[in-house]
Parts: C-alpha cells; structure tokens; sequence
C-alpha cells in the first residue's frame, strides 16, 4: 500500500513537472521561449555567458552527432543489419577478398548508446529550460542571476555533492548500466554460434528465448526448472548449515570453562589461510573415484568398489554440501563469536533470575539477538549461495552429464549452466535469458525477503 502511494506520487509529480514545463513556455517572456529552441539562449543573454555556451555546444554537438551517426543508429536497431560478410571475385587483383557487412553485435552496442545519449541530451534539454525560467523569475523578483564566480561557489559548497557525484554516476552509466541493458537485449535475439557477426549476422526473436525456458522446449524447461530446484535446496542448505554449524562452534568455544579459546579459534579457521580454489581443487582429486580416499579406504579393506563421491548425482549433491560446510562453517563461527561476545550480560542475569534454564536463554536471548544482527549477511550469503560458481564448477564441474539435461549436468546451478552456455556452447542469447531469471530470483530475496526480517521490522526492539 505504502510502495503504491508512493509510485503515484512520482507520477503526480512528473506529470506536475511537464505542465510547468509546457506553462514555461506559454507565459515566458521572448528569450525564455528562444531558450525552447536554442539550448543556453536565456543563460547567454542574460549575463551566464559561460552556462549559455556550454548548452549551446551540447545542442550543436548533439546535432552534429544525430545527423552523421546517431539516426543510423536508431535506424540499425529495427533489424540489426541485413547485409552479410561475404567473399567476392576481385577482377583488379585476380583474387577473392572479403566485402565487409553489417555487424549485428556492433549495431545494437551503438544503438543502445544512442539512445541514453538521447536520453542525456533531453535531461540537459530540461536543465536549460528549468534554468532559463529561473533566470526570468530572478529578474522580475529585482535581483541578479548567478555568475560564473557564484555558480561555482555554489557548487564547491552547497551543491557539493553533485559536484563529487557527476563523475561517478556517468561513469556508471557508461560502464555499469549501459553494457546491462546491451546484455538484456541480447535474450531477445538469436546469438549463438550459428549467429556470429561479422560472419553472420543476428536478429531479434522477441520472447522466443524466455518462452522456450518456460514451457515451448521440454527439455530446456525441464533443466531450468530442475536446475533452479536444486540451486534454490543448495542455497539454503549451504547458508544454513554453514550458519547453524558455525553458531554451535562459537556457542562451544565462548562457553564458560573452555581453555585455550584463541587456540581453537586458530585451529577452525585455518582453512580460511589456504585459498578456497586450492583447497576445492584438492577436494575434487581426493574425492574422484579413482582418487586418494577411495584408493586408501579400498587398501584398508573398507570398501570393494570405489565411492562415487562425484559421479552419482545425489552423492555429489551431499559431497558438495559437506565440502562447503568444510571451507564455508568457520567464517560463519568468526561472524557469530563476534556477535555472542557483544550481547548484554544484563539480559542473562535477567533471565536467571525469572528462572530460566540455558535452552531458555538460548531460544528467548541468543538467537533472536543473532538473527536480528545477521539477518542482512543471512541473506547475502543466500544469493552469494545462489551464484555460488566455485564450490560447484571446482568440485564437480557441474556433474555428472547427463542426457536429460541441456548442455548442463546434475549438480549444476543456474550459474554454472549459464556459464557454458556461455563459454563451452556460445549460446548467447539463451545464456542471457538464464542470466535475467538469476537476476530476477536474486532480487526477489534481496529486496523483498530483507523487509521481512527482524532487522528492519523490530529494529526498536534491540535499540
């Protein structure tokens, strides 16, 4: 209810916004309605000569650029090209050579620039004419509009922050927004390896991508949703068990009486020394059919045929689990010691007088104290579990294969499926729709499961 109020506030607003714009322009005086066609005029002639000029070379600039490339642009996106890289018959010189085509990846990369450069044009647009407006509204009140001397004044002190952010969030754009939204667009196409510009060429396919996830291919729907079922068990086993381990860990070694607490502190995060892909990758050979464990156990008379640790699918889904507990439990126990050895003794004492045994304590004191401070890294590690691409790939590489699936194996996450698609198969296209459900699913629990936790709901509770 709160969020819907909200959103038609902004459209109140906006729309508020384009009246006065519009209303500008019918009540303005004759260099505030020049300032609607010639971007600075009612900066230039009404002494910002610095301002002025700076819009006026945008204006021209954006001009110049619209006529030579940015139309062709725009024009480029209906159909991203038509004309293919070919071999033709060079009479001069005796020779095939190679007649340049269109270039399908490079057309929708410059169209979609074009188009928030046109978007930054028309923000730019407004700001001339919001200041314009402005300036007469100054004049009329008997004063003066700012100079170059004030407005820079202005802006190193109280519009310091859009002086320090301009930069950054340009930057963003160009680097961070941009290249999402080109990624986005490439679901909607037919890019693959069939489909390589410049050799051949792309185009787009509408909803064809997510509908074959969804329900028009079988086996692509089968493997996303048994893929996102296994991914979603995964998260939660891997950030539970990590989190429930690790708090039974700190609970053991903060305990009143136990000795040596730095020294058993030392001796569970000594994996944390060793970098998580070595460690993976010697989990992986000591876990193969052939490798040391299965060997040493065979040779004790323990077994007679060797343990598919990772080779039958629910054994490697139980193996990837324990493993993760192994390198995953004690940054959980580091976490969670901090946190029991900041918890009020009051509260203790308080319960031990009303009578209240250890178990009491635990489930009325400790755990809504340490849900209420973790539950913001609880949910990170959940979506940090959901794209969690290297206790998987490292350990079993997403196996073992199978027919069922496409192009992905058992153990496999979202994650890792997109990544060979991406990288092994070159299905471009398809790996960015998988790419965009990650997104979605990801911030489903970000944003909508963070307002339900203790944290943000009963934050007074622990103030």
């Amino acid at each position: 209810m709160e969020s819907t109020q909200k959103l038609k506030n902004l459209v109140n607003k906006v729309f508020k916004q384009i009246g006065l714009f519009f209303k500008g322009f019918k009540e303005g005086n004759a260099i505030t309605k020049g300032s609607y066609f010639v971007m600075g005029l009612g900066q230039f002639l009404r002494g910002q000569i610095f301002k002025g000029s700076l819009y006026l070379v945008t204006q021209l600039m954006f001009i110049y650029f619209m006529i030579t490339s940015g139309v062709s642009n725009i024009i480029g996106l209906k159909d991203l090209g038509s004309k293919m890289q070919e071999r033709v018959w060079d009479e001069a010189r005796g020779i095939f050579v190679v007649a340049k085509g269109d270039n399908s990846m490079l057309m929708l990369l410059f169209g979609v620039a074009t188009i928030f450069i046109v978007i930054g044009f028309i923000i730019t647009y407004v700001m001339s004419v919001h200041g314009s407006l402005q300036n007469e509204k100054i004049l009329l009140s008997g004063k003066k509009p700012n100079n170059l001397k004030k407005d820079i004044e202005l802006y190193l002190n109280d519009k310091y922050h859009v002086t320090v952010l301009t930069l950054p969030v340009i930057l963003t754009f160009l680097f961070t927004i941009v290249p999402l939204v080109f990624m986005i667009l490439i679901a909607f196409t037919n890019f693959d390896r069939n489909h390589q510009p410049p050799g051949n060429l792309f185009t787009w396919v509408g909803f064809e991508n997510f509908t074959a996830v969804l329900w028009n291919d079988p086996l692509k729907s089968k493997t996303f949703v048994e893929l996102l079922v296994w991914t979603l068990i995964w998260a939660v086993l891997a950030t539970g068990l990590n989190y429930i381990f690790g708090m039974v860990l700190a609970l053991m070694i903060n305990k009143k009486g136990i000795k040596i607490k730095k020294f058993w502190r030392t001796i569970f995060v000594i994996t944390i020394a060793v970098p998580q892909f070595v460690s993976l990758l010697l989990m992986s050979q000591l876990l193969a059919d052939l490798g040391t464990l299965n060997v040493i156990l065979r040779e004790f008379g323990f077994i007679e045929t060797f343990l598919p640790f990772l080779s039958d699918p629910t054994m490697a889904k139980i193996t990837v689990i324990i493993v993760n507990l192994w390198v995953g439990v004690p940054y959980s126990m580091l976490i969670t010691s901090g946190i029991l050895m900041n918890i009020p003794t009051d509260l203790y004492e308080s319960a031990k007088i009303d009578g209240a045994n250890a178990w009491v304590q635990f489930w009325k004191i400790t755990l809504p104290y340490m849900l209420f401070v973790t539950g913001p890294y609880l949910i990170t590690q959940f979506i940090g579990n959901i794209n969690n691409f290297n206790v998987i790939y490292l350990l079993t590489r997403g196996g073992p294969l199978s027919l069922d699936y496409f192009q992905a194996g058992k153990t496999d996450l979202l994650v890792t499926w997109l990544y060979k698609l991406t990288v092994n198969e070159q299905n471009y296209s398809f790996a960015s729709t998988i790419g965009i459900f990650i997104f979605l699913i990801s911030a489903f629990f970000s944003l909508i499961v963070f307002n339900k936790t203790a944290s943000t709901q009963k934050e007074e509770d622990f103030q």
